[in-house]
């Protein structure tokens, strides 16, 4: 059982270092990080407010955003009755050659958008009746984010920030990021640093992404939902089970409940598919089994994880338990 609160009591994170004027000084250092970029776990030290060549988010002082709305496909803790409002940023600092939203992570569709833009964004989600504010592959627009944050919450945002992650965060990144997220929702992609760099093309990422997951869940805690099941602050984690074992199933488990939390809220994910360049990878081109994922839901089960998303153990074919 999770931490419970009553919806009347929250209150953003953010809306306290706005007060204080912290929120304020945080968009101005910020902004400086962008000038020697250590705002992903690249550490890529390009000045992102003069170029992008370098850069592997490719991504300048104006972030690339694809699309808003209020999405009713994410975990029922966050899309709730009314959505979760979310933010899709484009370009990514992954490469992961399987990506599911490629035509956004790879090839950079959207438009640029200032801080205020975003902001906007934020209002308009807040004003359709979303439960959240949810920004999809922040981790390279974390500077404009924080600007937007705090001119959104100067004209009256009121929702919880969620940072839907893949995970390749830098504490630097996290160091701005605390006191204005609530919800951190991090994928644990591999327990393999080697097969993170022949899948995703990036160096490092266990040992990067199990040190992030570890910060976020200093600042926020345990995922804590109210009396009405939709989830206010705390660490979500996303993992999607690949063919063949090659996510590492068993390993992030074990760093979860080992290393972070049994109470640890986990959504092991299902829905791989072969999709961009996966042909090119006979091992990975194919779909996962039921089989294999049974044996990720098995494996959490024995690990002692005792917060799966409800949606895991319905499509496994388990009784469904409301959200805790």
């Amino acid at each position: 059982m999770g931490p419970v609160l009553r919806a009347g009591d929250f209150e953003p994170a953010y809306l306290r270092l706005l007060a204080s004027g912290e929120l304020e000084r945080r968009v101005g250092q910020a902004w400086r990080h962008l000038e020697d970029c250590d705002l992903c776990a690249r550490y890529c030290r390009v000045n992102r407010r003069l170029t992008t060549d370098g850069a592997v988010c490719r991504t300048g002082e104006q972030a690339l955003v694809a699309s808003y709305g209020a999405h009713h496909g994410e975990e029922d803790c966050l899309r709730g009755w009314r959505g979760s409002g979310t933010i899709f940023f484009s370009w990514c600092n992954l490469r992961c050659v399987y990506c599911q939203n490629w035509d956004i992570s790879q090839r950079g569709s959207g438009r640029q958008t200032a801080p205020a833009g975003i902001a906007d964004a934020m209002l308009e989600l807040q004003q359709q009746g979303c439960h959240n504010i949810n920004l999809v592959t922040p981790s390279h627009v974390v500077a404009q984010i924080v600007a937007a944050v705090h001119d959104a919450a100067r004209r009256g945002l009121r929702l919880p920030i969620v940072y839907n992650t893949s995970g390749y965060d830098s504490l630097e990144a996290l160091a701005l990021l605390d006191g204005i997220v609530d919800i951190y929702m991090p994928d644990m992609k591999y327990g393999d640093a080697e097969l993170a760099r022949r899948y995703s093309k990036v160096r490092g990422y266990v040992q990067a992404n199990q040190a992030a997951v570890r910060e976020m869940h200093r600042q926020v805690g345990d995922l804590a939902l109210d009396e009405d099941g939709i989830a206010r602050r705390g660490l979500l984690v996303r993992h999607l089970v690949l063919p063949g074992g090659i996510a590492g199933t068993e390993q992030v488990l074990a760093f979860l409940a080992g290393g972070i939390s049994a109470d640890t809220y986990v959504n092991l994910m299902d829905q791989y598919r072969p999709c961009y360049r996966a042909d090119e990878y006979p091992e990975i081109d194919r779909p996962l089994t039921r089989g294999e994922y049974g044996d990720a839901l098995a494996a959490a089960e024995r690990l002692g994880l005792r917060r799966l998303d409800a949606g895991a153990a319905h499509r496994a074919g388990r009784p469904r338990r409301a959200p805790v």
